[in-house]
């Protein structure tokens, strides 16, 4: 339409495109955006992101409490009453334990076919599992951070 037009008949082209645009939107509905794959693959992708940026933070959050608390902090095992090298976390009651010696009470505790009490004093959780024991990525880092100083 534009080519053949003389130059001083060309009509606003920025307005013929808002006007395809608008009608073209008026079109679309958030039915059809929900469904669409593009965007169920980016709201995906949003939702993995956030939940990684939560980690990152929550990670930076645990740093900084052991900077700020790391003099006050024990990183001697309930069980073996050493300096930690590899720490566990007990998902269940958040105690720590050296690793080898958690793991070592567990296994001769199932042989006996008992259940194992946390080894923190104080602790009331009676059913310590393998499966509930998370390195303590935190704390190791706490614990080399002292030990190069």
């Amino acid at each position: 339409q534009i080519k053949r037009e003389k130059t001083e008949n060309i009509p606003d082209l920025k307005y013929l495109v808002k006007e395809k645009f608008t009608a073209l939107e008026s079109k679309n509905s958030d039915s059809d955006l929900q469904r669409n794959e593009k965007y169920i693959y980016f709201k995906d992708q949003l939702k993995e992101m956030r939940k990684q940026c939560n980690e990152n933070e929550t990670i930076e959050q645990i740093d900084e409490d052991i900077a700020v608390t790391q003099s006050q902090m024990n990183f001697i095992c309930p069980i073996t009453q050493v300096e930690m090298k590899r720490p566990v976390r007990n998902k269940i009651c958040g105690h720590t334990y050296e690793e080898d010696a958690i793991l070592k009470i567990i296994q001769t505790r199932k042989q006996q076919k008992k259940k194992v009490r946390c080894p923190k004093i104080g602790c009331s959780h009676a059913d310590v599992k393998g499966s509930d024991l998370v390195p303590d990525e935190a704390l190791k880092r706490a614990i080399d951070s002292q030990n190069k100083q």
